[in-house]
């Protein structure tokens, strides 16, 4: 979000004059503390780390909490580095533990430990238990600060230690019930709780609960937590005892993360680890440029390709004509494919063991948008050019559009299955291979039908 107000305006205007004076500084906060979060995260996002850090230092200890939360984690931690001692303790100590365990992957190992002692045992316990968990895990994600019930409880019981312990943990509308050893037994919801008769046992009132392991992977947890419809869920150990729960919030910046990364590969870049502008021109050219030389070396193929079958164009210069039509044809039929299947895949529709299916339904797909295309190509080319030429077009255009679907719908559940990104197979490479393929394809039907 761009701040269009007047105050946001004038605290830009304020940060740009650089103000040292304690005038200066007090204005300045009053102007920010009258802004929204959302425009105050958007204002240090996309400042100047100077100037990000004097807005940031003249907040008050619960505004620069709530923003500091909104950032993501590479920001923080450039945020951190630019910010007074005391500080940065009482924001560290604050942060919920899976929140403090993202920050410290983003900061120079000593800073971290640094940090890590300077919080206290619990606190330490809990954030070093988050950190033992790969990044890519679900566990890293959990809040390990967790309201349980014992199934010997009556529900009065239950809710008098619910309002007793309620500022605790993050969150209480689902609350585990564990036995003695914290082996997960079932869940019950706070409502039930409010409307039960203060006499019936929890262990009466738990139903099966739907938990993931802690070594799960992120995206497939989080994407099970939408498809149930959770607002909690209770991560296990191996041995089924209960050592956090995933909340909504943190489900929701998982599937924000994984969207981000796909929709950049997609597109043939790497993610950006912070806000757009904010980030220094050679990080953006580096995110970009690997890819394009991958493309731009893949796209020699198609000029050895053209090289080929240069004889062919020498004697039909009309051929030459439809090149951009048809690479285009074939790339945008093969991107299509991919991003269909590459979503199927992330929220579950499809496995790769369903592989031969996707196949047969690409195959069919791609054949009638090639019979359709493939007709409108026959008819227009062969009014201008001749039914020679239309007949090459049609052919070819159900052809490009067969092979392109097949392989765009195929290349995803091949990187799964070797354990690829199926977002690194991105569109671009696709319409590159496509057309490549694709004019091999429409050079060997030339030749058939043309007779050269």
């Amino acid at each position: 979000m761009t701040p269009t107000s007047a105050t946001a305006e004038t605290v830009q205007a304020l940060l740009r004059s650089a103000p040292q004076s304690e005038a200066q500084l007090e204005q300045l906060a009053r102007e920010a503390q009258t802004l929204p979060i959302v425009e105050l995260v958007y204002l240090v996002e996309t400042r100047p780390d100077t100037e990000a850090a004097i807005l940031f230092r003249v907040l008050d200890k619960d505004t620069a909490l709530a923003v500091f939360e909104s950032l993501p984690a590479p920001h923080q931690a450039e945020l951190i580095s630019a910010l007074r001692t005391q500080q940065v303790a009482d924001i560290i100590t604050d942060l919920d533990p899976d929140d403090r365990a993202s920050l410290f992957d983003e900061l120079p190992a000593s800073v971290a430990e640094r940090l890590l002692h300077g919080l206290d045992a619990d606190q330490r316990a809990m954030t070093t238990a988050v950190l033992g968990y790969p990044r890519e895990a679900i566990g890293r994600y959990m809040s390990p600060e967790v309201l349980t019930l014992a199934p010997g409880m009556t529900a009065g019981d239950a809710l008098a230690h619910v309002r007793l312990h309620a500022e605790e943990p993050e969150t209480i509308y689902l609350l585990p019930v564990v036995d003695r050893s914290r082996v997960l037994l079932g869940v019950v919801g706070l409502r039930r709780l409010l409307v039960t008769d203060p006499d019936v046992l929890v262990g009466d009132l738990a139903h099966e609960a739907v938990h993931a392991t802690a070594t799960d992977d992120r995206e497939q947890v989080a994407r099970r937590f939408f498809a149930a419809k959770l607002l909690a869920m209770p991560i296990v150990d191996g041995e089924g005892r209960l050592v956090g729960v995933l909340t909504v919030d943190d489900a929701v910046d998982i599937i924000e993360q994984e969207n981000h990364e796909d929709s950049a590969r997609t597109g043939g870049a790497e993610p950006l680890p912070r806000s757009y502008l904010s980030t220094p021109v050679l990080q953006v050219v580096r995110s970009r440029i690997v890819w394009l030389l991958v493309l731009a070396i893949s796209a020699i193929l198609t000029v050895q390709v053209l090289e080929v079958f240069e004889d062919r164009l020498d004697e039909v210069v009309v051929l030459a004509l439809f090149i951009p039509l048809l690479t285009g044809t074939g790339g945008n039929t093969g991107n299509q494919a991919a991003t269909t299947v590459t979503r199927a895949l992330a929220v579950g529709e499809v496995r790769v063991r369903d592989l031969p299916r996707v196949v047969w339904q690409e195959l069919r797909v791609g054949m009638m948008l090639g019979a359709v295309l493939g007709t409108l190509g026959f008819v227009v080319s062969g009014l201008v050019y001749g039914t020679a030429i239309g007949t090459v077009m049609g052919l070819t255009l159900l052809s490009i559009c067969t092979m392109a679907a097949i392989v765009g719908g195929l290349m995803p559940l091949v990187a799964k299955k070797v354990g690829a990104d199926p977002a690194v197979f991105s569109n671009p490479f696709i319409s590159t291979f496509c057309d490549a393929t694709g004019l091999i394809i429409y050079f060997t039907i030339a030749t058939a039908v043309l007779g050269l």
